[in-house]
């Protein structure tokens, strides 16, 4: 089927030096023909400086990392490694996760990071499924040989396989070509605002996992091919991480709301010297416009930003940037420069499945050939996202299609309650869920996490979104929790343990 891509609206973007293929793909002009040519450019404009540091391990500079990273490569080739194989690594963050991962790159490999927060069934599925040739495991050593790299690879070699974190069933390998990570990364640039000198001169602190492409390709890859130093921390501590923002004169950082509300409310934070950071970006869920408001007060030289993105289209579809953020919280933003979205089967309301047409959608799922058919439809990506685009260009994430919630007939978007409760008084998190009921099907139950326990008031709460949603729309249920809510590495909630787990108790309104 055939689809019109949507209005960009008010998208303040560069969009210079794109070109559209015969398909209608917009492509950056002028890419490099791969990520390991990438990384040389910066090793020969700044061999001697900081390129990646291990919070409480080593340093190294560009042109150690090649050295190590290439001798790795070498290693690979003598373990019988060969171009296309599959290399997979269940490291920590760190040095050495990196190393092995451009180790991997240079020989010619496709990386396979493994999500280590997953159970050994999964693991063991995810190296069975990607015919890992070759596993970096803890408490080896890296491969090491003879220096080598393979210097003819291509945009269209896959370079990497990213196993989905998803909620339900087993995870599926999206193919990550070299183009598609290259294309995020000049997206990451554009949309930040930053330019090459600032970009240089960063100092970004990676306190996600390496093994999502929040963590790999939209910071650690990014500030690699920019010159800039890339700060890791191998498990995430929140006095660790305030401690680092001081130590290591951090300039920019990503993480998920979450993270940032538990920061703030640390004893430590008044003290924290945060006149470096000039970047602050977050994703995952929908910012509590509090929360926002707290971002601009407490980093106050640091322009914020709001990424939506999927592993399958490694990283980056939408960004919300700095001017736009406090106003429009409740968004995602504007697609992304090469971005292209369209919305399957609108409803009145204009609500429909989100689809993506962007050279950072990647090849399609390893081995799967029926999933990748039914999700990649003629050069769309079909999200599963139900969402809304409004006048100025803003995408409105409504909901996952397997979240709504059917409550006796009327559609229920969760996100969209979500959204509502996030800018409630007292609310810092907040999961929208439907609960079981024998005569309306579903209600709608909200999981709360408060700024304050004792002062949280639940009724204050109801009149606020009495205010702003629809009375069929505003919870039923409300349980209110001192501890974060579930989420997978990506930042996305886990709705199914939340149904499982919660107990609601007695409904604080009867409609």
């Amino acid at each position: 089927m055939t689809y019109e891509p949507l209005p960009r609206g008010k998208a303040p973007w560069d969009f210079s030096g794109i070109t559209r293929d015969a398909h209608g793909v917009a492509h950056y002009d002028g890419l490099p023909d791969s990520m390991v040519a990438a990384l040389r450019a910066s090793v020969d404009e700044v061999p001697g400086k900081e390129a990646v540091v291990e919070v409480g391990g080593e340093r190294l500079t560009y042109a150690e990392l090649w050295e190590r990273s290439a001798r790795v490569a070498g290693g690979l080739r003598e373990a019988g490694v060969e171009r296309g194989d599959r290399v997979a690594t269940l490291l920590p963050a760190g040095v050495d996760w990196v190393v092995g991962f451009l180790g991997a790159l240079m020989a010619g490999a496709v990386a396979v990071p493994v999500n280590t927060r997953f159970a050994p069934p999964e693991v063991e599925y995810v190296l069975d499924d990607s015919g890992a040739r070759y596993v970096y495991r803890p408490g080896e050593k890296l491969p090491d040989a003879a220096p080598y790299v393979v210097d003819d690879l291509t945009l269209d070699d896959v370079a990497v396989i990213f196993y989905t974190s998803g909620t339900t069933g087993f995870p599926k390998g999206a193919m990550t070509t070299h183009e598609n990570l290259l294309s995020n990364i000049e997206t990451v640039q554009r949309v930040s605002g930053m330019t090459p000198e600032e970009a240089a001169e960063a100092r970004g602190l990676v306190s996600v996992p390496l093994f999502h492409v929040t963590g790999c390709s939209s910071q650690l890859l990014p500030q690699l091919t920019r010159g800039a130093t890339t700060v890791i921390m191998p498990s995430f501590d929140v006095r660790t991480f305030l401690r680092v923002i001081g130590e290591e004169r951090i300039t920019s950082m990503t993480s998920v709301p979450a993270i940032y509300a538990l920061a703030m409310r640390q004893p430590e934070f008044a003290d924290l010297d945060v006149s470096a950071v000039r970047r602050v970006a977050y994703g995952g869920a929908p910012m509590a416009p509090a929360i926002v408001a707290q971002l601009k007060e407490r980093f106050p030289h640091a322009r914020l930003g709001n990424g939506f993105g999927l592993t399958e289209t490694s990283s980056v579809a939408t960004y919300l940037p700095h001017e736009w953020a406090a106003d429009h919280a409740e968004t995602v933003g504007f697609a992304a420069p090469v971005v292209d979205l369209a919305l399957k089967d609108p409803d009145a309301a204009g609500v429909g499945e989100l689809l993506v047409r962007a050279p950072n959608v990647v090849a399609g799922y390893w081995r799967k050939p029926e999933q990748t058919a039914s999700t990649f439809v003629d050069g769309w990506l079909h999200t599963g996202d139900l969402a809304r685009v409004d006048d100025d260009g803003l995408v409105h994430l409504v909901d996952r299609a397997k979240d709504m919630i059917n409550r006796g007939g009327e559609n229920v978007y969760s996100v969209e309650v979500e959204n509502a409760l996030a800018a409630a008084p007292g609310v810092a998190e907040v999961a929208v869920v439907g609960v079981p009921d024998d005569v309306m099907g579903e209600k709608v139950g909200a999981v709360v996490v408060p700024t304050s326990r004792e002062e949280f008031d639940t009724q204050a709460v109801l009149d606020f979104l009495a205010t702003r949603l629809a009375d069929f729309k505003i919870p039923q249920f409300i349980s209110v929790v001192d501890t974060p809510l579930p989420r997978n590495p990506g930042g996305k909630l886990l709705k199914r343990q939340l149904r499982e787990t919660t107990a609601w108790g007695a409904p604080v309104r009867g409609k």
